[in-house]
């Protein structure tokens, strides 16, 4: 029936449905289940915040425990009578977690010859404040690398190009970081290194018969240098110089 309202309206209430409301009830348990799962999701994504800002970044101000792990590199060249001995401690951040992770700390480098002490000095100090400040550190591998010696470069064991002592530090810091994960190794995938191990053999089956002595455990004597991997191993297989440590060649 519908009610015709002659004075101005000046107040109004908002009625509640009864509690005895069938449909209020579920209202209400919906309601409540929503406001739960709200709940939830909130500690669930504090908690997750929490822990986040539980873990340990490298940077300048953690603390050098009193023991470090280590590895050292030996390095010895042909433009100096003794080796240089580079070693590179590492500490352990978040141990015992899911963030666990190993980080270069520090560096040293020692040999007898002293000719070269007083920049290696400075080297290794600059090299472990890079270290000690963390974030990617890897930048520093291809800046060594990139230093020529005006004397000329020379090949280290295996025939790969080393331009100066100072790149062979920055090779020696590559290989560490690649060790404990930082650097990832994008070298031949399973295919290709069987094609080159083949193309290997195929080259030391032709000279041994005719009669031509390889140098064992390395690369062929007279192989040329590869420009891609500057490595010592390019020689000249069916008519085309080939790799035999990435694979270049010039009739692929």
């Amino acid at each position: 029936m519908a009610i015709k309202i002659e004075n101005k309206i000046v107040d109004y209430n908002v009625v509640k449905p009864e509690h005895n409301d069938p449909g209020n009830d579920k209202d209400n348990k919906t309601q409540s289940t929503q406001q739960q799962s709200a709940s939830s999701t909130t500690e669930s994504l504090d908690t997750g915040t929490q822990d986040q800002s539980k873990i340990v970044q490298m940077h300048e101000k953690v603390m050098r425990p009193d023991r470090l792990v280590g590895n050292t590199y030996k390095i010895k060249t042909p433009v100096s009578e003794h080796a240089f001995y580079i070693t590179i401690n590492d500490i352990l951040l978040n141990p015992g977690t899911p963030f666990e992770k190993r980080r270069p700390f520090e560096i040293f480098i020692n040999s007898k010859n002293m000719d070269h002490y007083q920049w290696i000095t400075g080297l290794t100090l600059i090299i472990s404040a890079v270290f000690r400040k963390g974030g990617d550190v890897t930048f520093l591998v291809s800046e060594l690398q990139s230093v020529f010696d005006p004397k000329g470069g020379y090949f280290k064991r295996g025939g790969k190009l080393m331009p100066s002592l100072v790149a062979e530090i920055g090779d020696a810091i590559e290989s560490h970081l690649k060790m404990i994960g930082m650097i990832v190794d994008t070298g031949l995938d399973r295919h290709q290194q069987a094609l080159v191990d083949q193309k290997r053999k195929e080259f030391e089956a032709q000279n041994q018969l005719k009669g031509i002595d390889l140098e064992v455990g390395n690369f062929p004597v007279g192989a040329t240098l590869c420009l891609k991997c500057n490595t010592k191993a390019t020689v000249l297989l069916d008519g085309c110089m080939t790799c035999l440590k990435c694979g270049e060649s010039k009739c692929s």
